[in-house]
């Protein structure tokens, strides 16, 4: 069922708290944010529509794991910085998200004036979905604006208790995601596909499941493809196979091949004789030839080559996980050859799921080039596993 937009929302010269995602990989240090700021720009035409509006502009969001703790390598205000350069205006951080102060602040603030409170995971009322850390929140502003997809498969204070204390309504990212992501499964130009790498056939089951019926190919590549590669005999050398969901794999191909679902394993594999950044040997093989004690690392360029070709043949692309072991420069070919691939297609629908898949894509610098790039890696997921995501679930019906 629709959801309450914006447009919908009576913002006009109000406070409003909006919660946005800016968890972004600061341990890499705040010099390289900029390298990483999908996620403030993102949100940048929900802030700017308030703005318009002559609202104060109230921010709120987490960053990192700090545990209910104030961990000073986690303050929201270099994140700040950055948003203020993006925004073109001034942006206020405050040194706490509820209390007097605060209060006080966003009090003495300008329509038109923007601030960021600080992590709201310093709090554990956040993650707990407190009822009187949600209230201190809620009692900062006259209405809620949920702007943050990322986080809307988590039942905390800032996502599920302050909209049942403030008119709410989503934001244009939250609008976009939910969107962009229920054409893909519901009304997709045909072909559909799926591609899907990443670790573990263990993280794309739910998903595997609610989209094999819908699909026309289905493309496997990373930490899957080993596994799915073993369930059909191959020998995979020393590289890690999950053993218990080798069946899965046998049942998924199986199931596919019944409902006439193509499915696209690599026929050739980048392998190397140590799971190391820089190691001894590496070497190209066709899929039935890895040798012992070898590790798969990335599929092939003929491989990456046969799926761009298959890819260029479909209306729509639901893209979630590397091809192989992309952190690691020499093995992060394949990605980078399917992802150049995916964004030449001009006339096909492109959704790129959050997490690493989209950090990927903005390494790349191919964002703007894609349909849609996710900013939620874990929401992403279980959007497309069908399930009902609190954070949406939360705001009212339009």
């Amino acid at each position: 069922m629709a959801k309450r937009s914006l447009s919908q929302l009576d913002v006009d010269g109000k406070t409003v708290l909006v919660r946005v995602d800016f968890n972004v990989p600061i341990e890499q240090g705040v010099e390289f944010i900029a390298n990483y700021d999908h996620r403030l720009r993102a949100t940048l035409p929900t802030i700017e529509y308030l703005l318009e509006r002559r609202c104060k502009v109230v921010l709120c969001s987490h960053l990192g794991r700090p545990r209910g703790k104030v961990d000073e390598t986690l303050r929201l205000a270099p994140v700040g910085e950055r948003l203020a350069t993006l925004l073109g205006r001034p942006v206020a951080p405050l040194d706490d998200c509820v209390g007097p102060g605060v209060a006080a602040a966003v009090t003495a603030m300008s329509p038109g004036d923007v601030c960021l409170l600080e992590n709201l995971r310093f709090h554990a009322g956040e993650e707990s979905d407190d009822e009187q850390f949600a209230s201190q929140l809620a009692g900062l502003a006259d209405c809620f604006v949920m702007d943050a997809f990322a986080v809307a498969h988590r039942a905390h204070a800032s996502t599920v208790g302050v909209p049942r204390l403030l008119p709410t309504a989503m934001g244009l990212l939250t609008q976009r995601e939910v969107e962009s992501l229920g054409v893909a499964l519901e009304n997709p130009v045909r072909p559909l596909a799926a591609l899907m790498g990443g670790a573990k056939v263990s993280d794309k089951i739910l998903v595997l499941e609610n989209l094999l019926t819908r699909l026309d190919h289905l493309f496997i590549g990373g930490g899957m493809a080993v596994t799915f590669l073993a369930a059909q005999g191959k020998s995979v050398g020393a590289s890690s196979v999950e053993t218990d969901r080798l069946d899965f794999a046998r049942d998924v191909i199986a199931r596919a091949g019944a409902a006439g679902v193509a499915v696209h394993l690599p026929q050739d594999l980048v392998v190397s004789n140590a799971f190391d950044p820089n190691p001894e040997a590496v070497d190209t093989v066709p899929v039935d030839a890895v040798p012992d004690g070898w590790y798969v690392m990335d599929i092939g360029r003929d491989a990456a080559s046969d799926y761009n070709a298959a890819l260029a043949r479909c209306g729509t692309i639901l893209w979630n996980g590397p091809m192989g072991v992309f952190e690691m420069e020499q093995f992060s070919i394949g990605t980078r050859q399917v992802a150049n691939g995916i964004a030449g297609l001009a006339e096909a629908t492109t959704v790129v799921g959050g997490g690493s898949t989209a950090e990927a894509v903005e390494s790349l610098g191919l964002m703007d080039r894609m349909t849609h790039v996710s900013t939620g890696g874990g929401a992403s997921l279980e959007f497309l596993e069908g399930r009902v995501l609190p954070g949406i679930d939360a705001i009212p019906d339009a």
